[in-house]
């Protein structure tokens, strides 16, 4: 599990455990991670890594497995979701995004199918964006990286139909975390407004005039791992906002 510390992936994360699973957590931050562990039922690792890092990811597929053996089940949450008009992105603000948001996940994918193929059973899903969907001013590179993973999924669940490896993406619309929670910051920071307008201003992008929560983009997740005729979706959590 990427991007376990906080939000979307620590509640995927409980979830998960609670559902028996064994959970091999990882984010950036090694005290988020043993908080999210302490919430979670059952065995739990906490492998903190920068999965951008040259090696990371085949670190930390290297722990879980001498904990818990092959990986069965990959959510790939890890994201970042900067905002600056096109002709301000720098190169690297713009690889960054990629690094993170979509060349990350395609490694974890990488690392996780052919134990995955060989066992006959696997589930990946990647947490995308209403983003995936559609453009939006001011976050060419975070669109640009959610579509990519969009399409990263599509292609791998076409590949692996037949093996019994499931892939698909979530797409959920503003969740109320604390990345939300950065986004309006930046929005009064950069219009002047309060941040309850701004918290205001997001959620009224949304037709259910509301923030999507984080147990409903688990209930989501969840959903893909249980349910094995279910692949190569992107599953809109966005209070109607995207009609597919």
């Amino acid at each position: 599990m990427t991007g376990a510390g906080r939000g979307i992936g620590r509640e995927v994360a409980v979830r998960l455990a609670t559902a028996g699973h064994r959970i091999a957590l990882t984010a950036r931050s090694e005290a988020q991670l043993a908080e999210t562990a302490a919430l979670c039922v059952g065995p739990t690792l906490v492998v903190p890594a920068d999965l951008t890092a040259p090696g990371a990811v085949d670190e930390v597929f290297e722990q879980a497995e001498k904990a818990f053996g092959p990986v069965e089940i990959l959510i790939a949450n890890a994201g970042v979701a900067p905002s600056a008009p096109l002709h301000r992105i720098t190169d690297e603000q713009w690889q960054q995004v990629i690094d993170l948001n979509l060349t990350a996940p395609f490694r974890c994918l990488r690392r996780a199918v052919p134990a995955m193929t060989a066992a006959g059973w696997g589930r990946v899903v990647a947490i995308g964006s209403l983003a995936s969907r559609v453009g939006a001013p001011y976050i060419a590179a975070y669109a640009a990286s959610k579509h990519g993973l969009l399409g990263l999924v599509r292609s791998a669940a076409a590949e692996l139909a037949r093996t019994g490896v499931t892939v698909n993406a979530v797409c959920p619309a503003y969740v109320d975390t604390p990345m939300t929670d950065e986004s309006v910051r930046r929005i009064a920071a950069k219009t002047g407004r309060s941040e309850a307008d701004a918290r205001g201003f997001l959620e009224s992008q949304q037709p259910i005039g509301r923030l999507i929560t984080v147990a409903e983009v688990a209930s989501a997740v969840l959903f893909c791992v249980e349910n094995g005729a279910v692949t190569g979706q992107g599953i809109n959590v966005d209070g109607g906002a995207v009609q597919a």
